[in-house]
């Protein structure tokens, strides 16, 4: 390898050159993704599409890794002095770099390919767009991914509705990066440098593929595409950018994205962006431009081939087109950016809550049940503080549940519920005196699942539980553009008690119900402690409305809605009343109590979790049926309208009450019949 001077002449272009000009290609930043850089550069150059012509970089390549025609330079100032200047500069450099070598680039007359992201602000991005649009030069984003044919594919199924109806996309990226991950460079898992922004982490560097793909699969590129931006950051590395965090983005389309991220996962697997329909869903495992399709009709998958950004640069420059991803094309990106650079800084997951694997720079963090939290981040649009996550920063509640000093549950106001689960007030989490967690929500299996509270599928036609419907005419469950929302009007609190005010609102925004909801705490003794629910349900008009279920739609034991708890997995689960036990036995039956008791919030270790039983006290009003699932997931519930609808009038508004004793420990038969009759319920 030749060695130039700082300020060294390029080499004269060879005399057919003139004849047949091809473009003259400098690279600046030769290591880390440079390295890349430069093996596609001398691949290109072999196939004479190109002249490599000058590398720019404080530490040289080592000798033998270019050829003697390279010159070599310590800066791009000093390439750019050097003589003629490149036709296309190529940036591999640290991102609080990329605009001003970027505009040196473009004020000496050059294309320019930069790295993501292609700014560190959103104020620096429109600053190098302003100065790409006044030197009339391209500038191309290195986002590989947006490159590959399976886009274009992606954007076509779903325009063809081989899904559906988009219900909602998502991206998620489970990697893991080291300590010496983070030694690689200064700027490394920083969010800025002396004042400088830099803003790295898993969103905006490691996996911002995931993202860039997912906004470009949800058609938003630029700033205007996005209508909001929601950041849930959190670290595990001892750094300042953030390494497992929540991206929502809500594009001016109606979309909403959900970009669930960790660089602190048990073992690194595939990326992918997720399109959920209402008749199957769409995956893009992007690394490899893989896209599985599946629908009722089976599945399929297809691998596209995938154009490389440099060599389309080279095509647009030489015969028109359009730029694979064109800097204006990083708009929506740079508003995630944005969001990101400007919320508060990342949260530091607690010590308890990750296992470090490995040794010295070898050694990476796994956040606990991140895996699972992805998974359920994604299919509930939710951040992982909405989720609950141990670690996450704590939402505050709408109210609370205290005895004598201990708060023992949430009450939550469904605000941050996606709409097509049916938004909607909810307690969670529940917890036992001694502190053990009784209720679920948002569960992988049934994200619409909320706690303890009601909900109903067919109001008049609007579902208020959320998901897929269950018509009579389908036969089966269908995706329907009928979730409605419960909103509260009014809230008064008083010790050991909550009355609200709710109004059930359609799809269309018009009022179906109204409902008044109280709430009621009690102790009962050291270790139990009693909830009461009364709820009255009148129509908002003066027409009655029928309140119906699946079992009144002609789903055979599918009766489900009214009052539901969605429990937390229990090990050495029991359901049972004082005459059956087991989920056949009880499922359906009328009886005065039904008790569930196991251990809680155990993860499969001896001696893990706690004992608790919950006891549920019928209501008094009518013989509701007991809805019970136990085998596909733990949830008990009183049927409101079993088989057939229940009519609710405003001269008659349908009540109910309900109440449920939470207490450590297993209670038996005799406990449970004890109890019952020192509190005057009926056994």
């Amino acid at each position: 390898m030749s060695q130039f001077s700082a300020f060294a002449p390029f080499p004269a272009a060879a005399p057919q050159r003139a004849q047949n000009p091809v473009p003259r290609i400098a690279l600046v930043g030769v290591h880390g993704f440079g390295a890349r850089h430069l093996a596609n550069l001398a691949r290109l150059q072999a196939s004479g599409v190109l002249d490599f012509v000058a590398v720019a970089d404080p530490r040289p390549p080592a000798d033998g890794v270019l050829k003697d025609s390279v010159a070599v330079f310590e800066t791009l100032d000093h390439l750019l002095q050097a003589g003629t200047a490149p036709d296309v500069v190529i940036l591999a450099t640290p991102i609080q770099t990329h605009v001003p070598l970027a505009m040196a680039a473009l004020s000496a007359g050059a294309d320019v390919y930069v790295e993501k992201p292609p700014a560190a602000s959103l104020q620096q991005f429109q600053e190098l767009v302003q100065a790409a649009e006044s030197a009339g030069r391209l500038v191309q984003v290195g986002f590989q991914s947006l490159g590959s044919d399976a886009l274009p594919a992606i954007r076509r199924l779903i325009a063809d509705g081989e899904i559906g109806d988009v219900l909602g996309l998502g991206a998620t990226g489970t990697w893991l990066r080291t300590r010496g991950y983070f030694k690689r460079s200064r700027w490394a898992g920083k969010r800025a440098i002396n004042g400088t922004d830099v803003v790295d982490g898993v969103a905006t560097n490691a996996l911002a593929h995931a993202v860039v793909t997912g906004l470009s699969v949800a058609a938003a590129r630029t700033l205007d595409d996005v209508a909001s931006v929601e950041a849930d950051l959190y670290r595990a590395h001892h750094t300042e950018s953030d390494d497992t965090s929540v991206i929502r983005v809500r594009t001016s389309g109606g979309q909403i994205l959900t970009c669930a991220l960790t660089l602190c996962a048990a073992r690194q697997t595939r990326p992918s962006v997720t399109v959920f329909g209402t008749a199957g869903k769409a995956v893009l495992n992007y690394t490899e431009d893989e896209l599985v399709v599946s629908t009722d009709n089976g599945e399929r998958r297809e691998v596209f081939l995938r154009t490389d950004l440099l060599e389309n640069l080279l095509e647009v420059r030489a015969s028109g087109g359009e730029l694979l991803s064109p800097l204006s094309g990083s708009g929506a990106f740079m508003a995630v950016l944005e969001a990101i650079r400007t919320a508060p800084a990342p949260q530091q997951i607690e010590d308890r809550y990750i296992k470090w694997e490995g040794s010295g720079d070898d050694a990476h963090p796994v956040v606990a049940g991140i895996a699972e939290l992805i998974e359920r981040a994604t299919l509930a649009q939710a951040t992982f503080a909405e989720l609950g996550a141990p670690w996450a920063r704590p939402l505050e509640p709408a109210a609370t549940v205290t005895l004598d000093g201990r708060e023992l549950a949430s009450h939550q106001d469904g605000g941050r519920i996606r709409p097509i689960s049916s938004p909607r007030p909810y307690l969670h989490p529940v917890h036992t005196l001694a502190g053990t967690v009784v209720t679920d929500h948002l569960p992988a299996d049934h994200v619409w699942h909320l706690g303890a509270g009601v909900a109903l599928q067919d109001v008049a036609g609007v579902n208020f539980w959320g998901g897929r419907t269950y018509t009579r005419q389908a036969g089966g469950y269908v995706w329907r553009d009928d979730h409605g929302r419960i909103e509260i009007e009014d809230t008064a609190g008083t010790p050991g008690s909550l009355r609200q005010t709710l109004r059930w609102v359609g799809p269309d925004g018009a009022a179906v119900l109204s409902e008044q909801r109280h709430w009621r705490y009690d102790a009962v003794g050291p270790s139990v402690w009693k909830l009461t629910l009364d709820f009255e349900l009148a129509p908002s008009g003066p027409e009655p409305v029928a309140l119906g279920s699946p079992g009144s739609n002609g789903r055979d034991n599918g009766g489900y809605g009214g009052f539901f708890w969605r429990l937390p997995p229990t090990h050495d689960a029991r359901v049972r009343t004082a005459d059956a036990e087991g989920e056949d036995a009880v499922h359906g039956t009328v009886a005065p109590w039904l008790a569930w008791s196991g251990v809680f919030g155990a993860d499969g270790t001896p001696g893990s979790g706690d004992e608790a039983t919950l006891v549920f006290l019928t209501s008094p009003q009518a013989p509701d049926p007991w809805f019970v699932r136990l085998a596909g997931y733990p949830g008990v519930g009183l049927s409101l309208a079993w088989d057939r609808p229940v009519l609710a009038t405003r001269e008659n508004p349908v009540r109910r009450t309900v109440a449920v004793l939470v207490a450590d420990g297993i209670l038996s038969t005799t406990d449970i019949a004890r109890l019952t009759e020192s509190l005057g319920e009926t056994t």
